[in-house]
């Protein structure tokens, strides 16, 4: 008996015809099965062969560096970037009595943990005092890099992370309804009439129009006199902000 086997619809890639001559038997239909199983295995193997002489780009990762590294995973064209600062909290500028930490990559003997003083000064190793109050995260660190750059290392790579949040308190005093210290809200400011009206408002022998906001910077003590009645009533006196370590006094009404 005659067989052609033709394999187009499990191998399309590969088109296969083979004769077979064999004899009538009752083993005909098992026989032609047997045969038709051995060409399959013949072309998987093939098919893997194929395959492995395939060869797959590994992904390249990119630094601030410029260093490539391969990666066993992910997209080539979507790359990994690496930045040298931590900002823990995006916008906010540093501050006296924050705690910050600073890490220098292969300079350990240069890695400190230091507390902003009230002039926003640090003390670091090499560099001696450096300003970074009042900027963010992100600035410090490239003020600090550019330093050591300059005169003491070869690029270098500091990284500045901040360990601890100062506490940011204002005082109220004199005729308000609940006299004391209050905490800032988180990453927000706070103004004159807010802060009064933390301190639960202007108690019946309150003066708005007499406030006295005390402030002390470098190491010098400033006064300011302020209508807080003005403030509140007409549109185009902008409320007086409050910082750190303010002190807050509400005069009583003069009869």
């Amino acid at each position: 008996m005659h067989i052609d086997l033709v394999c187009d619809a499990a191998f399309p890639h590969k088109k296969m015809k083979r004769n077979f001559c064999l004899p009538a038997s009752p083993c005909f239909g098992i026989t032609a099965a047997l045969v038709w199983l051995l060409l399959a295995s013949v072309n998987f193997q093939s098919l893997g062969d194929d395959a492995g002489n395939q060869t797959t780009a590994a992904p390249v990762l990119t630094t601030t560096n410029g260093l490539a590294a391969a990666a066993g995973s992910g997209s080539a064209s979507t790359p990994f970037t690496e930045t040298n600062f931590t900002e823990s909290t995006p916008g906010r500028v540093l501050g006296p009595n924050d705690v910050i930490s600073v890490k220098i990559y292969q300079e350990e003997d240069l890695n400190t943990e230091v507390t902003i003083d009230m002039n926003g000064m640090v003390m670091l190793p090499l560099l001696g005092e450096v300003k970074i109050g009042d900027m963010t995260l992100e600035q410090a660190t490239i003020r600090i890099q550019e330093l050591y750059d300059k005169d003491y290392l070869i690029n270098p790579h500091v990284n500045l992370t901040l360990e601890q949040f100062a506490q940011r308190r204002f005082t109220v005093l004199g005729e308000v309804r609940a006299p004391g210290s209050y905490d800032f809200p988180q990453n927000e400011g706070v103004n004159l009439l807010e802060a009064i009206a933390k301190a639960g408002g202007f108690t019946r022998l309150g003066q708005a129009s007499k406030v006295m906001v005390q402030r002390t910077e470098n190491n010098t003590l400033k006064v300011f006199r302020l209508n807080a009645d003005k403030m509140a009533t007409d549109g185009k006196n902008k409320p007086f902000e409050i910082l750190p370590n303010d002190i807050i006094t509400v005069n009583e009404k003069a009869f």
